[in-house]
């Protein structure tokens, strides 16, 4: 498997769906979309870490493809509206290492060397 970027994902989604007269779905379409693929991950969590256990007759969904599933959607969601991920992944990276630099214990921390 390749390394793409987050670039080379849009792309590739944008021409999976242009092959298709439907296009990209409505952007409260594809949010509840969203939603549904963020449950799903979420009870594949809790099967995984929590206090339920799955049925024997519930097939296997690994939370690897339940990612992969929120990630196309959200690719999807982005596209329809024009927004370039990793320009927003840019500027989110920048108000964490920013506006957030001091709110979390560093492991490197001076305090830990005293």
């Amino acid at each position: 498997m390749s390394d793409k970027s987050i670039k080379d994902m849009q792309l590739e989604v944008d021409k999976y769906i242009g092959q298709f007269k439907e296009g990209y779905f409505s952007p409260l379409s594809m949010m509840a979309r969203l939603t549904e693929e963020m449950g799903e991950l979420a009870r594949e969590i809790n099967h995984t870490y929590g206090e339920k256990p799955k049925k024997s007759t519930e097939d296997d969904n690994s939370m690897e493809q339940e990612m992969g599933d929120i990630l196309f959607v959200l690719i999807c969601l982005a596209n329809s509206l024009d927004i370039n991920l990793e320009t927003s992944f840019e500027e989110v990276m920048h108000k964490f290492n920013t506006r957030d630099k001091d709110r979390w214990t560093r492991i490197d921390s001076e305090e830990d060397n005293i």
